[in-house]
């Protein structure tokens, strides 16, 4: 067994979700049998590792990135094997299949709030179990798989460790690797079955208010709507007990939140972005997520760590696409000195 530390890798594995997103812009969501405009489309990145690594490209991350995943043989999985090549990232582990289509997902943004609603094909993603990433020999220092409750192969049981995602991460971590997790935001009761097990075998969960929730059963907003910081603590800590190994990450549009297994508390309010800057949310989520993992990998205190996340986050929200609006670090972070951030999220006990 390779007994690299994962102070001696380096870079970034992402696995997962592989999506191209066909991105709408609309005047209203409709109702049943009703009619709306598309104003719009563009076409873009979609899904954790997709978003992830090119939003980290893009911030100028001093490391290796590496895909891995399943794309069917068709020009959309041309489409981000091209775009693989164009930021450098590694796609040794970014296989194609003639067994299904490449994923992609319909994503209609209401231009007036930002809302998204996604249709979604699941297509290679369905079959792709990551069984052919021999850990020992991959060199990155994370592992970051998405989305949980999306990835059809990955969610099903395992008689050994609850699903076959937590088996893949916790073989990840027996060969040195730390383990990052996010989930989809599903409108389910599968949160407990699939997301649970996979918290044993994790290093970083970086997860959003709602997910958080699911798999907690917290009720992470008040009854007006504002976010319940007792609520998220506890949503932390139950996800801590539950196995996870170093640090739970709660972000949401207010901004984050994280605790660490010292019992460390974090708070950091998003960036207060004008509501004509905003264009679309579809990839603020993921793009949260890449600079927090930046700081992580780099060895950055957390603090740093979730205000390069917010800073990401609203660098993202300048185009409707996922990761058509990531600027270079500098240029993200500067967001948060040009606009200020929102008033510190209330922190009564």
């Amino acid at each position: 067994m390779n007994t690299k530390s994962a102070a001696t890798r380096s870079g970034i594995l992402a696995g997962g979700n592989w999506i191209i997103d066909q991105v709408k812009m609309i005047d209203v969501y409709p109702q049943p049998e009703s009619l709306a405009n598309i104003r719009s489309q563009s076409q873009g990145t979609g899904g954790a590792p997709y978003n992830v690594l090119v939003d980290l490209a893009i911030l100028g991350a001093p490391f290796p990135l590496y895909a891995a995943g399943l794309v069917g043989k068709d020009d959309l999985g041309e489409r981000i094997l091209e775009d693989c090549r164009k930021f450098k990232i590694d796609a040794k582990h970014l296989r194609q299949t003639p067994d299904a289509p490449t994923s992609y997902t319909d994503v209609m943004t209401e231009i007036s709030s930002g809302r998204r609603t996604f249709f979604h094909m699941r297509g290679a993603n369905a079959l792709w179990s990551g069984s052919d990433i021999d850990f020992n020999r991959v060199r990155a220092r994370i592992f970051h798989l998405g989305y949980l409750l999306l990835l059809d192969e990955l969610d099903k049981p395992d008689k050994n460790y609850g699903t076959k995602a937590a088996a893949l991460l916790a073989k990840a971590q027996k060969a040195g690797l730390r383990t990052s997790v996010d989930v989809v935001s599903e409108d389910s009761d599968r949160f407990a079955k699939i997301v649970t097990p996979a918290l044993q075998h994790v290093d970083y969960c970086i997860l959003n208010e709602f997910e958080a929730g699911r798999t907690t059963g917290f009720k992470t907003r008040q009854a007006d709507g504002r976010i319940d910081p007792v609520s998220l603590r506890h949503a932390a800590g139950a996800m801590l007990q539950l196995g996870v190994k170093e640090l739970v990450i709660i972000h949401f549009p207010e901004g984050a939140f994280a605790r660490t297994r010292k019992g460390e508390d974090f708070w950091q309010s998003s960036v207060n972005l004008p509501q004509k800057y905003i264009a679309g949310m579809a990839g603020a989520g993921d793009a949260f997520c890449a600079g927090v993992l930046l700081g992580l990998h780099e060895g950055w205190d957390l603090q740093q760590c979730l205000e390069t996340g917010v800073c990401a986050a609203a660098a993202s929200l300048s185009d409707p696409s996922c990761t058509a609006g990531m600027k270079p670090l500098k240029t993200a972070l500067a967001l948060g000195r040009k606009y200020k951030y929102r008033p510190p999220i209330e922190q009564a006990d």
